[in-house]
C-alpha cells in the first residue's frame, strides 16, 4: 500500500537546506494496509478508471484516506442543509464556516503545508483520450508528441502490444494514422533518440557552442518553422556541424561541452538536485550520467526523482513540479485569516506560519549571478519549498502578503513573526523583478526580445523563448507591496511608490478595447490596490464590463484552458460554471467596487449596482434575488443539491481546493457593502454553498 511521506529525507545523497520542509514523497510498503483499507483504495481505483473520460482529474483519494486517519476530524458542528424555503440564520452561517475550516485543518501535513497533486502536463504521464491517443495536457486533444512518447513508455513498462484492454492497439492505430511517429514534435524525437528508437540524424542540431557566444547573441531558440529556421537548420547540420566535428573545430566543441556541463552542475548543486523541473531534472541527470556514470552528481540525482512522483486514485504520476507547497498555503492562510476566526484555529494558521517562514530563500546564489544567468534570490519564496529554491515573482508576493497577515495576529496564536529585515530582503527581490515597463515576469527580467519567437524550434509550445510580463503577477506585486507598506511605511517608500505606479500603467496599458487581457480576472485587483477606483479608472470598468458579459446565464464563470492557447476567452463546454472561475470573477468584480446582490437559481449572481437599479422595475429581476431583512444574508449556492448526481461543473480536483478556498472566502471579506459575518461551507472536493451576513 502506498504512504505519503511528509519532510522526511535521510542518506548521503539527499541534501537539503531545512531538514526537508514541504518534501512530499510515496513509498509504497507491501506490509501497509488492513484488507478493508486496500479495498477502499481499490474501490477508488476501480471508480476512477470508470469514469476516466468523464472526470479525467483525481480526488487524491489515497491521501484523503491516509490523512483521515492520522488526522482524524472530531465534528462537534452539525452539518448545516437549508431547503429552498428556509431562512439562513446567523447560527448556520458560523456552524459552515467552521465546519469548512475544520475540514481543511484535517488536510495540512505536519510540517504546516497542504500537499496535494500538481499533475496535468501531458507531456510528463498523460491520461488516454477516447480516440486511443494521448493530448499534451490532461484536457487537451490528442497530439503525436503524447502518444508516441506514450506508447513507447507503456511498452518499456511491460505493456504488450495488445495489451491496455484495447488501449494499445488503439494508440499505435491513431500513430500510424496521424503520419507515424516521424511527426512527432523535435522535443519527442529527442527523447526518442536518447531511447534508441528514433535516428539522432533526424533531429535539428542544437551545437553546446552557443553557450560560447556573447550574451547579446540569441541562445535559447524555440517553436513552429518558418523559413528563417530551415535555413538555419540546414546550415548548422551541413556546414557548421561538420567542421566542429573535427580538428581545430573539436577543440571547440570539447570547450563548449564543458561549458554546458558547468551550467548544469551549478543549476543541480542551487536546488538540491530537485532542479527547476521535471523536465530539465532528466535532462540533468542523463547529461551527468554520460559524462560519468558512477559521479557523485549522478547519485545525488536518483533520489530526487521520487520528489516529482505523485500517487492517486487514477496511478501514479510526474508532476509538473515538485509541488505547489507554498503557493497553496500562501492562499490558504490568506483564506483562513479572511474569515476573522484566527483564534479558533490558531494551531492550523501556527503551523502554516513555520511553514511559510522555512520556505523563504535565504541567500543568493553563490558566485558571479549574470554569469550563471540567475537573478537575486534572497528573501524570496518559491512555489513549492525553500531547497527548489528558485526565486518566483508572483510566489513571493503571495508569501509577503501570508506573512504581513499573520504578523498583525497575536503570537500566541500564530506563532512569532518573521523576522522584519527578511520582509525587507522579500520586497526587495519583488522591487529587482520589475521590468523597465513596469511588468513583472516569473523568474526573471524579461532580457531579450520577443522578435526571437521566429526562431523557437520546439514545435510544441509558444511565447518560451524568453520570460514575459504577465498581468497576473503584476497584480500580485502591487498587492503585496501596498500591504507592506501599510505595515511599514518608512521603508524604501519612493522605490515602492515608484514600483506601484509603473506596473498599474503596466497593466493599463495592455488592457484590450473590449476590457479582456490573459489575467483580466487579476487586473482590477491590481489597480484598485494601486489606489484606482471604478469611478476614476476606465481600465476598471472595461474590466468589469468584460466580465459581467461572460457571465453564464446560471449566474457564475467557467474558463476553459482553451482562452490560454487560443488567446480568446472561451467557456467550458457545455457552458458549464466552475467555482475558481466564478470565485476570481467575484473577487474582481468586488475589489473594483462592485456589489453581490443576491443569489440566482441557486448560483451566485454578480451585478453591478446600476444595472440593479435598472432591474428594479423588472418583476423577473425582483423574483430572482433571495435577501433576507436587514442584516441581511446572502445565500451563495456554488453547488446545486441533488441526491442522485453531482453536476461536473462544480467539481473540482485536490489540487484546486485550497487556492478555490481562498478565492471564495477572500472574496466575500472584501465587500465593499459592508459585511458582519463571512461563512464558507464544503464537503470533500465539492463546494456547496458560501454565506455572507451584509451589515
Amino acid at each position: 500500500m502506498w504512504r505519503l511521506k511528509i519532510a522526511e529525507g535521510s542518506g548521503p545523497w539527499l541534501r537539503t537546506n531545512n531538514n526537508h520542509i514541504g518534501r512530499q514523497v510515496w513509498e509504497f510498503d507491501p506490509s501497509l494496509g488492513t484488507p478493508e483499507e486496500i479495498a477502499e483504495v481499490e474501490r477508488a481505483r476501480e471508480e476512477f478508471r470508470k469514469n476516466r473520460f468523464e472526470k479525467k482529474h483525481s480526488s487524491d483519494l489515497l491521501m484523503r484516506l491516509q490523512f483521515s486517519k492520522e488526522n482524524p476530524l472530531e465534528m462537534d458542528f452539525p452539518i448545516i442543509k437549508l431547503q429552498d424555503h428556509e431562512d439562513v440564520t446567523e447560527e448556520a452561517v458560523l456552524t459552515s464556516l467552521r465546519r469548512a475550516i475544520s475540514r481543511i485543518s484535517t488536510l495540512q501535513a505536519h510540517d504546516g503545508h497542504w500537499p496535494g497533486d500538481y499533475g496535468g502536463p501531458m507531456f510528463l504521464l498523460p491520461g488516454l483520450n477516447k480516440d486511443g491517443g494521448w493530448g499534451l495536457h490532461i484536457e487537451g486533444t490528442s497530439t503525436m508528441f503524447g502518444t508516441a512518447l506514450t506508447y513507447v513508455m507503456l511498452r518499456l513498462l511491460g505493456e504488450g502490444s495488445d495489451g491496455g484492454f484495447g488501449a494499445m492497439e488503439k494508440g499505435r492505430n491513431w500513430i500510424l494514422d496521424h503520419g507515424s511517429a516521424t511527426a512527432i514534435t523535435s522535443w519527442g524525437k529527442m527523447w526518442l533518440s536518447v531511447l534508441g528508437v528514433f535516428d539522432w540524424s533526424g533531429n535539428n542540431p542544437l551545437p553546446p557552442e552557443m553557450w560560447l557566444l556573447p550574451y547579446f547573441i540569441p541562445e535559447d531558440l524555440y517553436y513552429p518553422h518558418p523559413l528563417i529556421q530551415d535555413i538555419l537548420w540546414a546550415s548548422l547540420h551541413k556546414i557548421v556541424e561538420p567542421i566542429l566535428m573535427h580538428w581545430p573545430g573539436n577543440k571547440l566543441r570539447e570547450k563548449a561541452i564543458n561549458t554546458a556541463m558547468q551550467h548544469i552542475h551549478y543549476e543541480d548543486e542551487n536546488t538540491r538536485y530537485i532542479c527547476i523541473g521535471p523536465v530539465n531534472k532528466v535532462l540533468n541527470m542523463l547529461c551527468c550520467w554520460i559524462e560519468e556514470p558512477n559521479s557523485e552528481a549522478f547519485k545525488l540525482h536518483l533520489p530526487r526523482v521520487s520528489d516529482y512522483l505523485w500517487v492517486a486514485e487514477d496511478g501514479m504520476k510526474m508532476q509538473g513540479y515538485n509541488g505547489s507547497q507554498l503557493w497553496d498555503t500562501a492562499f490558504t492562510v490568506q483564506a483562513i485569516v479572511s474569515t476573522n476566526l484566527s483564534e479558533e484555529f490558531g494551531p492550523t494558521l501556527k503551523k502554516a506560519h513555520e511553514f511559510v517562514k522555512n520556505s523563504q530563500v535565504l541567500d543568493d546564489c553563490p558566485g558571479d549571478l549574470n554569469s550563471w544567468y540567475r537573478h537575486i534570490s534572497k528573501g524570496a519564496w518559491p512555489f513549492s519549498t525553500a531547497d527548489h529554491g528558485w526565486p518566483i515573482s508572483d510566489c513571493t508576493a503571495e508569501g509577503l502578503k501570508a506573512a504581513l497577515l499573520l504578523s498583525k495576529i497575536s503570537p500566541e496564536i500564530v506563532g512569532n513573526q518573521i523576522d522584519g529585515r527578511k520582509l525587507y530582503d522579500a520586497v526587495n527581490v519583488i522591487l529587482s523583478l520589475m521590468n523597465q515597463d513596469g511588468g513583472f515576469a516569473t523568474y526573471e527580467l524579461t532580457r531579450s526580445y520577443a522578435w526571437l519567437e521566429i526562431i523557437n524550434p520546439a514545435e510544441t509550445f509558444g511565447d518560451i523563448v524568453i520570460d514575459y510580463p504577465y498581468v497576473e503577477c503584476t497584480s500580485a506585486a502591487i498587492q503585496a507591496l501596498t500591504s507592506f507598506k501599510k505595515l511599514y511605511p518608512g521603508h524604501q517608500r519612493e522605490e515602492i511608490d515608484t514600483c506601484i505606479t509603473k506596473s498599474a500603467r503596466f497593466i493599463e496599458k495592455i488592457q484590450q478595447a473590449d476590457g479582456m487581457d490573459l489575467g483580466v480576472f487579476a487586473s482590477p485587483m491590481g489597480l484598485v490596490a494601486a489606489g484606482r477606483t471604478y469611478e476614476s479608472s476606465s481600465c476598471i470598468r472595461k474590466a468589469c464590463n468584460f466580465l459581467l458579459s461572460k457571465q453564464l446565464a446560471s449566474g457564475g464563470w467557467g474558463e476553459s484552458y482553451l482562452s490560454c492557447q487560443d488567446k480568446v476567452y472561451t467557456n467550458l463546454e457545455g457552458n458549464r460554471t466552475h467555482a475558481v472561475n466564478t470565485g476570481w470573477a467575484m473577487l474582481a468584480l468586488i475589489d473594483a467596487g462592485q456589489e453581490i446582490m443576491g443569489v440566482f437559481n441557486r448560483n451566485c449572481m454578480i451585478s453591478a449596482e446600476e444595472d440593479f437599479r435598472k432591474a428594479q422595475g423588472k418583476a423577473n429581476a425582483i423574483s430572482s434575488l433571495r435577501l433576507c431583512s436587514p442584516p441581511a444574508l446572502v445565500v451563495v449556492f456554488l453547488q446545486p443539491k441533488s441526491p442522485h448526481k453531482t453536476p461536473q461543473s462544480t467539481l473540482i480536483s485536490s489540487a484546486d481546493l485550497a487556492p478555490a478556498f481562498s478565492i471564495l472566502c477572500a472574496a466575500l471579506c472584501r465587500l465593499d457593502c459592508g459585511v458582519s459575518e463571512i461563512l464558507g461551507s464544503f464537503y470533500g472536493v465539492f463546494w456547496d454553498f458560501l454565506l455572507i451576513k451584509m451589515v
